[in-house]
């Protein structure tokens, strides 16, 4: 399968900033009782400020400013209800695993990743074998990362939800949601 080029390099640390709409996407998909949520990959703060306008209580860190996501403990992570980030990339399928281990028994973790991230063999632990994972919420929208003429989105995102608090199969939803054209037989 080839891919196209979407014009952009790639950005130090993996610094993509989440534009607001992406961010706000997830809020009605997680549970309403979240009293505080952590943002460990927030960069400049984007998302952090994206998620306070709706008054939500978000604290955001970043290893940018010597707050390793890594190194933090269990004890600091007992603050928070949830999780909620755009990982960087390269270390994704981490930075879920770490994030589950923290919000156990009782939290929430949400992960903006690509819409295939769940597609690996490799990652099958963290959805279809996995008693949290709750929903992909598939954004129908490409996300525009950099304002630049000439590039363009190439890749589709979801957001991924793991809730330890749910039961059943997990769900899927679509963002935004588009009224359904003619329905061909």
């Amino acid at each position: 399968m080839s891919q196209r080029n979407s014009g952009y390099t790639r950005v130090e640390r993996d610094l993509y900033e989440t534009p607001e709409w992406v961010s706000l996407a997830v809020v009605p998909h997680l549970p309403a009782n979240l009293a505080r949520i952590w943002e460990p990959a927030s960069g400049t703060g984007k998302m952090v400020r994206a998620l306070q306008s709706l008054d939500l209580d978000v604290t955001g860190s970043d290893i940018a400013d010597g707050a390793d996501f890594f190194a933090a403990s269990f004890r600091s992570a007992s603050a928070y209800d949830a999780i909620v980030t755009n990982p960087p990339y390269e270390t994704a399928q981490a930075f879920i695993e770490q994030a589950l281990a923290f919000m156990k028994p009782t939290g929430v973790v949400a992960m903006l990743l690509r819409t295939d991230f769940d597609h690996a063999k490799g990652r099958s632990h963290l959805f279809a074998h996995h008693p949290a994972f709750a929903k992909k919420l598939v954004l129908t929208k490409r996300i525009v990362w950099f304002e630049r003429k000439g590039a363009a989105p190439s890749f589709n995102h979801a957001w991924y939800i793991w809730d330890w608090e749910h039961r059943g199969s997990p769900t899927i939803a679509y963002y935004p949601v588009t009224s359904p054209g003619p329905v061909r037989a």
